[in-house]
């Protein structure tokens, strides 16, 4: 089976290397700086359990998912439409489409650009590329997608690879649990430029977070999901088992890039006046990224 990635990215990087680690035929499809440096010396995957240059195939254009019976979308979720654009002509069309985004409504935009069934998985990872070609995994790894046709297929391709993979029916819920996560502490980190340990730390950032995932859940029910587990606990957890990792928006927002607040505190907001519901928190934080990112342009 081969396997395109388009976006060549952190989380990108790390599920394709770790599919290529294990013996399967990957391209990355990216940014000629990862690409020539992948090309040059390998994938290096600094991971929590080892460290080695993967040998990996790559792209620099969209014609890489050609052929590919897996093509795993992992774009900044400002980035979907177009990459949508781009991939749409080379795409087989017994290809599986998974989209491994930020943001609760990428599979959707896919499929609706795509015409074509695009699944959406729930990412449990921290990542960053700490340069190019330079893959840094700061912990966890595993995914939840929903119940398919092939869906066993996929569950058991990445289990060769050492990524664990949960079928779910209830995965609108999973994948706003994993919004709320990000609007806890995404902005945060942009604003601060502190890993999710140290930010938990602050003066009244806990009575905040508090705010921010009250706001989240009751946009959530107004919407009609229903968010699964102790959110609450899945958020403090965070600052532990991701207690180093930088958020991808404060990235972005250090190297004077857009981010995807407007997919993640921004989507929250756009949601809450359409049902009605105040989110004041969540606005604030995103007008505050987005005046950092103003800034920067």
């Amino acid at each position: 089976m081969k396997i395109a990635v388009m976006g060549a990215g952190a989380v990108g990087c790390y599920y394709g290397g770790m599919l290529a680690r294990a013996g399967r035929e990957v391209v990355l499809i990216g940014r000629p700086q990862h690409v020539e440096a992948i090309r040059r010396d390998g994938l290096l995957m600094d991971t929590q359990t080892f460290r080695e240059h993967v040998a990996i195939g790559t792209s620099l254009d969209a014609s890489g998912v050609r052929g590919a019976q897996l093509v795993l979308c992992c774009v900044k979720s400002t980035d979907t439409a177009h990459a949508a654009a781009e991939m749409a002509p080379h795409l087989a069309p017994e290809a599986i489409v998974l989209s491994l985004q930020n943001g609760y409504d990428n599979a959707a935009r896919l499929q609706a650009l795509l015409g074509r069934e695009v699944h959406p998985a729930v990412v449990y990872v921290a990542t960053e590329m700490a340069g190019p070609g330079h893959l840094k995994h700061h912990g966890r790894g595993e995914l939840v997608i929903g119940p398919f046709a092939r869906s066993a297929e996929v569950v058991a391709l990445f289990a060769a690879a050492g990524v664990p993979v949960q079928v779910s029916d209830k995965v609108a819920g999973a994948l706003w649990a994993k919004l709320i996560i990000n609007c806890a502490y995404n902005a945060l980190s942009a604003i601060t430029q502190l890993p999710y340990g140290r930010i938990v730390q602050g003066e009244g950032v806990a009575a905040m977070m508090e705010d921010i995932v009250a706001e989240c859940l009751a946009v959530a029910q107004a919407d009609g999901i229903a968010v699964p587990g102790d959110i609450r606990a899945a958020v403090a957890g965070i600052a532990v088992s991701m207690a180093t990792q930088v958020s991808s928006t404060a990235h972005d927002v250090a190297r004077g890039k857009p981010s995807e607040i407007d997919h993640i505190n921004g989507y929250v907001v756009r949601r809450g006046a359409a049902l009605g519901i105040a989110t004041p928190v969540n606005r604030a934080l995103h007008a505050l990224v987005k005046l950092l990112e103003s800034r920067a342009a």
